[in-house]
């Protein structure tokens, strides 16, 4: 079974202009990452049909197992995420009975806890259950707008609103079993080492030998800069079908990496975590 390949898409002014951090495609990478899937692409794009249209044609062309969107599912203007996906499948954008049950019954439920004085499904509202032509919604445990599942070929595409509780949640209900499915035993295993008294520098063609010995293992350095003394973070990282089998090949190329360093004067230990 080949490994399981991603790209995220994240739309939204507000992370163009710098007034919101991507926390969204951070949590996203991570936990797709656990799950022994792989992220090969992150893209942001604003508000736009033509550049959200865009960047789904692209990463389709690619045929990677998912693209997941995040932001652009809610119900005002600038809320043009599936509108985007359905222009670049060439399909209709169409109220989905499904989605607008689940619409629905969201207002229903906050007329109860009288959050609202009736239900009254307003254009705006509407704009919510409406979904490519072929789509699928997800339902949204947090809040209104229901997320969105469609198959495109080899290509499962999946759209999550912005706000990342939302997103978490759907992802959490959803998401996760549609990616153990595709991964199946696949699991990912990591851990990290601090170097002292060598400078990244020098640290780099061990790093190129242990990488090269050890080719399940992708190492990266990471030096921590401002210190009185060289201080170089080493992380280490893999993916295999059995987490005995992760484990191992990380823990190897981690022994045989500290060694090599200490043979040139430098020092290793533990990283602490983050």
């Amino acid at each position: 079974m080949s490994q399981v390949v991603c790209e995220i898409i994240t739309v939204g002014n507000e992370l163009l202009i710098g007034k919101t951090l991507n926390t969204n495609a951070h949590w996203l990478a991570k936990r797709i990452t656990v799950l022994g899937g792989s992220v090969a692409r992150i893209t942001v794009v604003r508000d736009d049909v033509s550049e959200i249209a865009s960047s789904v044609k692209e990463a389709l062309q690619r045929k990677n197992s998912f693209i997941i969107t995040s932001g652009g599912l809610g119900p005002t203007f600038d809320d043009k995420t599936l509108e985007g996906i359905a222009h670049a499948l060439g399909v209709e954008l169409k109220v989905h009975d499904e989605a607008l049950k689940m619409v629905r019954e969201k207002y229903k439920k906050y007329v109860e806890e009288r959050r609202m004085e009736k239900v009254e499904l307003t254009p705006h509202r509407l704009k919510m259950a409406k979904l490519p032509e072929g789509a699928h919604p997800l339902p949204n445990p947090v809040g209104t707008a229901p997320g969105m599942v469609f198959k495109r070929e080899e290509t499962t595409m999946v759209a999550l609103p912005g706000v990342p509780q939302e997103m978490e949640a759907i992802f959490e209900e959803s998401v996760t079993p549609l990616l153990q499915r595709e991964t199946g035993k696949f699991t990912f295993f990591e851990s990290s080492i601090d170097a002292f008294g060598v400078g990244e520098s020098s640290i780099a063609p061990l790093v190129d030998r242990v990488m090269h010995e050890n080719p399940y293992v992708y190492i990266k350095s990471h030096p921590k800069t401002g210190e009185k003394v060289y201080h170089v973070e080493l992380h280490f990282s893999t993916t295999a079908e059995d987490s005995t089998v992760a484990e191992s090949r990380v823990g190897k190329a981690l022994v045989q990496l500290s060694e090599l360093i200490q043979e040139i004067g430098g020092k290793t230990k533990p990283a602490k975590p983050e």
